[in-house]
């Protein structure tokens, strides 16, 4: 039992500081470590991510991508899914450490609360950078911020 509050201090400690310095970045990139014991094929993260009129323009879609950090391992892929209303899209980071990002997915759904998880194929730890960009119609940045839900 301690060592699950443990684990989930840390987590959230590590998540908070994490996300917090991506909201002040301009590049909106956040990145973490899924399942540092390498234990868990059904780590998710799960965050929520808002777009909104910053005075640069209402957001016409949500842009997203994911890299995997980690050294190679095969087998072992992170996956990204973006969510809003009825529309979903996902993307995967097809090379492991290689240093790319994956294809960049979009989902059209204008202001609002849009759906952002990350998983991976199988057990085993995964360190990872997610870029997420809300976007106007004319490809002006506009407002982005991001709630985190779960990481575990």
């Amino acid at each position: 039992m301690r060592y699950k509050f443990f684990q989930k201090a840390v987590t959230a400690l590590f998540c908070t500081v994490m996300f917090s310095h991506a909201s002040v970045s301009n590049a909106h990139d956040a990145g973490a470590t899924m399942d540092p014991n390498g234990s868990v094929a059904a780590f998710t993260g799960y965050a929520l991510v808002t777009c909104f009129n910053d005075g640069n323009g209402d957001a016409d879609y949500l842009s997203a991508s994911v890299k995997d950090q980690s050294p190679p391992q095969d087998g072992l892929l992170v996956n990204l899914q973006v969510i809003k209303g009825n529309h979903a899209i996902s993307t995967t980071d097809p090379v492991s450490g290689d240093g790319n990002f994956s294809p960049e997915v979009r989902v059209h759904g204008g202001n609002g609360v849009y759906q952002l998880l990350v998983n991976k194929t199988r057990a085993g730890a995964r360190s990872f950078l997610v870029s997420y960009h809300c976007v106007t119609a004319s490809n002006a940045h506009t407002g982005t911020d991001i709630t985190v839900q779960q990481f575990e």
